[in-house]
């Protein structure tokens, strides 16, 4: 059974940074392309980022574009987003997500497996 557990969320000021982490098991972990996504209320669903499964291409959103580095760590089975910088629109739900078969992805339905989230709110 697929299990991604995401963790670091928490309420910060305009300007500050978390580190949010993703925790994965049940899947061979190096061989999945993970994937950031976020929900806030009353939008859509968006693509924050993704990195290849050695970690070297990463794509990331225009939004976060320079503030959001996603990064992962194969031994641990866990992929990071680090959010610099933020900022009251980047309040929302971070989902990460994880794609075994495909390449990298910006689209949602490219990823078979999700986690539930952790909420990330940015006061200002």
């Amino acid at each position: 059974q697929v299990q991604l557990v995401e963790s670091g969320g928490g309420l910060v000021q305009a300007g500050g940074s978390l580190r949010l982490s993703c925790a994965a098991s049940g899947l061979t972990f190096s061989n999945s392309v993970m994937g950031w996504f976020r929900l806030a209320p009353g939008k859509e669903r968006e693509f924050v980022g993704a990195i290849s499964r050695r970690g070297g291409v990463t794509n990331a959103a225009d939004s976060v574009e320079g503030r959001f580095t996603i990064s992962r760590d194969n031994a641990k089975n866990t992929v990071y987003l680090q959010m610099n910088s933020l900022k009251p629109a980047d309040t929302a739900v971070y989902y990460c997500a994880a794609n075994s078969y495909g390449p990298i992805s910006s689209a949602a339905d490219g990823y078979s497996y999700w986690g539930r989230g952790t909420q990330v709110t940015v006061s200002s």
